[in-house]
């Protein structure tokens, strides 16, 4: 591609995009309630000629926009907010107690809608091929994704040629990264109940104290990734809760576990769970527990492993569209997220194998944000670090990652559909 193809954000665009974000900023709904996000978008997406459809798999939403004959260009993001207090300060922060879009869902989906707009009503000789713009819900607890694919996205709306998406990371704002191979890690989430006998504290050898077998649990779980786990192979274990108990002076009659894994193969994941099972089995046997733990798998999403191909092609357009300056590579990340179903990994739910990804990160950190933490990180100033996602205090430099996202979002698509490079699925493959 050449600077001739860069993508600008109109005026008017960009300035709706803006107010959409600091609404969705100021209303966050948490997985699965994300009423009101799906709507403000699917009215967005009507106003601008997409035929829209509610309600898929929860509050996800599917909007349709046919150009002519070409390929089919699916393009997501997310509608859930986090369980979290903002402590960021902003004018525009939460208003909603206890809830907040602290992983840049608002920003995702601002970004896309921007991007929607600009194909919309771009009149570009040849410009040609289906966009299908999705809305999906519940991605934090890693289910919406699987859910719009059950109630049959791909069927109902057709089988992209390929799906897009981005993600904001703690890069300088108005920059986008690109990996190879992995990169985000695929995760299982286990939930595990330790039964004991409860009764007094005051008589605990008349008890069967599950709090003592679950925090034995704990230390010996560590042991699944420093000593079970070959050097070279990344992989994380983390126990993100136990809870046991109301009273000090009460031994409770069960206590809970919460774990999460993640890793770079679905070997890896599968090996690790069943490690969990065996040391939770063992130590509740150890302690004399009077009946075997309970487990249960309440989240899994695959690696997130991007089309190397389609990689390199969203990658020129980018450096067409933003300048090499502002893209940068990526090195896989132990995050996760649900993405990875709508593609191959994805194919016993869709039946599309041959579908490719297209993943990168967006950039939100403001330039004197990143040389505070920068000075802090080498002794030569007082700043702070940069508030990661997740963190209460992540705040997006939205002025400059927004128009960013949508140029990234908008070219991206257009290489897909007119670049020449990326042929239409037959109806072969798409029936596969």
């Amino acid at each position: 591609m050449t600077t001739a193809d860069a993508v600008t954000v109109p005026a008017a665009v960009l300035r709706s995009a803006l107010e959409l974000y600091l609404g969705l900023h100021m209303a966050p709904e948490l997985s699965g309630a994300e009423e009101r996000t799906a709507e403000c978008f699917a009215d967005w997406l009507a106003a601008d000629g997409y035929a829209v459809t509610r309600g898929i798999g929860g509050h996800g939403v599917a909007a349709v926009l046919r150009r002519g004959p070409g390929p089919t260009v699916l393009l997501r993001a997310e509608l859930d907010a986090l369980p979290v207090t903002e402590e960021t300060g902003l004018r525009y922060a939460s208003r909603v107690p206890g809830a907040m879009h602290a992983c840049g869902h608002d920003l995702h989906l601002a970004a896309l809608a921007g991007a929607a707009r600009v194909l919309a009503r771009e009149s570009a000789p040849g410009a040609g091929g289906t966009i299908v713009v999705v809305g999906q819900p519940a991605e934090e607890t890693l289910d919406g994704a699987r859910a719009m694919l059950r109630d049959g996205l791909y069927e109902r709306f057709g089988t992209p040629d390929a799906v897009l998406a981005q993600h904001t990371a703690t890069l300088p704002a108005g920059s986008v990264a690109h990996g190879l191979g992995p990169l985000l890690a695929g995760s299982v989430a286990v939930d595990a109940v330790l039964h004991g006998t409860g009764g007094h504290a005051g008589a605990p050898h008349l008890t069967v104290d599950p709090v003592v077998a679950a925090a034995a649990a704990v230390l010996r779980l560590q042991g699944v990734v420093s000593r079970e786990t070959p050097p070279a192979e990344q992989a994380v274990l983390t126990v993100g809760r136990l809870h046991a108990g109301e009273r000090s002076n009460v031994v409770p009659d069960h206590a809970e576990l919460g774990i999460s894994l993640r890793a770079f193969g679905e070997a890896a994941l599968k090996r690790m769970e069943a490690a969990v099972r065996r040391v939770v089995t063992a130590e509740s046997e150890a302690s004399g527990c009077p009946r075997p733990p309970r487990f249960e798998v309440v989240s899994h999403a695959p690696p997130l492993v991007a089309d190397a191909a389609l990689t390199e092609e969203v990658r020129a357009a980018h450096l067409a569209a933003l300048g090499t300056g502002r893209v940068t590579r990526w090195a896989p990340a132990a995050a996760t997220e649900d993405f990875g179903w709508f593609g191959p990994a994805g194919a016993g739910l869709h039946g599309g194998s041959g579908i490719r990804l297209g993943y990168w990160m967006l950039g939100t950190v403001g330039a004197a944000r990143l040389r505070a933490a920068a000075q802090a990180a080498d002794g030569t100033g007082a700043g702070a670090s940069v508030p990661g996602n997740h963190s209460p205090a992540f705040a997006p430099e939205v002025r400059t990652a927004l128009p960013a996202g949508i140029v990234a979002m908008a070219s991206a698509a257009r290489r897909v559909l007119g670049g020449g490079q990326i042929q239409p699925r037959s109806r072969a493959s798409s029936a596969a």
